[in-house]
């Protein structure tokens, strides 16, 4: 598995990622080119087999102190290989910031217990934040720079 620098070229490969990962949450066309082209954006993708497994995108926001994971996902079937952990630190390192957000469906247990585990912490929930009216828990890590 390899991570790269995604571009506007990965714009089917991510499409399918993005469905199969999130189904209903997957975000709409208009978002997914605007986090692979707009600029300060950090975009990557794990890659094996020659396609796309997994993707991140994260937001630096420098005079916020902190950095947002706008989206991460892991293709179902190559999931618990450590390629989320993987995308997540090659994200949070070029971040360039002193702090990590991200949000998760409070009925995902698996990815707040990685979350947890790789020290994010609970600050916040917010309620009915996905579009079936689940709530999201608010996460943050301090991050070494």
């Amino acid at each position: 598995m390899e991570i790269l620098n995604a571009t506007i070229f990965d714009l089917t490969a991510l499409r399918r990622l993005e469905r199969a990962c999130f189904d209903k949450d997957a975000w709409p066309l208009i978002d997914l080119m605007a986090v692979l082209t707009f600029p300060e954006v950090v975009r990557l993708k794990a890659v094996e087999d020659d396609q796309m497994v997994g993707f991140v995108g994260g937001d630096p926001r420098p005079r916020e102190g902190w950095g947002w994971i706008a989206t991460i996902g892991v293709d179902p079937s190559y999931r618990r290989r450590g390629i989320g952990l993987a995308l997540l630190h090659a994200c949070e390192a070029q971040l360039g910031v002193p702090n990590a957000r991200l949000t998760v469906r409070v009925s995902n247990m698996d990815a707040i217990t990685m979350y947890q585990k790789d020290g994010y912490r609970t600050i916040d929930i917010w309620k009915g934040y996905y579009n079936d009216g689940e709530d999201a828990q608010l996460m943050e890590k301090s991050l070494s720079l």
